[in-house]
């Protein structure tokens, strides 16, 4: 979704120099509908009325939405393969560039409906252990720096008294 709403940005910027109505408009294209305020909505519903670049896009990304919300895998490769195809074809290039991308991705991408599982802990435990890393300033040696890891993300018990 991140590289798709990159495509949405890349898209309004390119038509902003042609019609100002789209100007400081980007966090409306860019949030999800159910989390805009009355005032956005109501500016987007008369964006969506014009004949733009951006509403394709935004259609777009509005589609590929529904995809996470699938149950099966065979279904949810049907669904991603349409897709594909109305992105690589409405001459948005942006678009045409992230609907690449989930390509190359594409088995990882359906491999989430096998597990349900996402690569979010993955990289809150990166997260932790670059902070680590920062704070340390450095370690003497790599030994050091996985016993921190291992004490900081271990959630070990020591039992200490009190």
């Amino acid at each position: 979704m991140k590289i798709v709403n990159e495509g949405i940005d890349a898209v309004r910027r390119e038509e902003v120099a042609t019609n100002q109505c789209l100007k400081n408009t980007r966090y409306l294209w860019l949030k999800n509908p159910d989390n805009l305020t009355e005032k956005q909505k109501i500016t987007l519903g008369s964006l969506k009325d014009m004949n733009l670049k951006t509403v394709r896009a935004y259609n777009l990304k509005l589609s590929l939405q529904i995809f996470w919300s699938i149950e099966e895998r065979g279904v949810a490769e049907q669904y991603l393969k349409r897709w594909y195809f109305w992105a690589t074809h409405s001459r948005l290039q942006p678009m045409i560039d992230a609907a690449k991308t989930i390509k190359r991705h594409w088995n990882g991408i359906l491999n989430y409906f096998d597990s349900r599982i996402t690569n979010g802990i993955l990289e809150g435990i990166n997260s932790v252990v670059q902070l680590l890393k920062r704070s340390a300033r450095g370690y003497r040696n790599i030994q050091n720096f996985m016993t921190m890891i291992y004490l900081r993300l271990g959630h070990l018990d020591f039992q200490l008294p009190t």
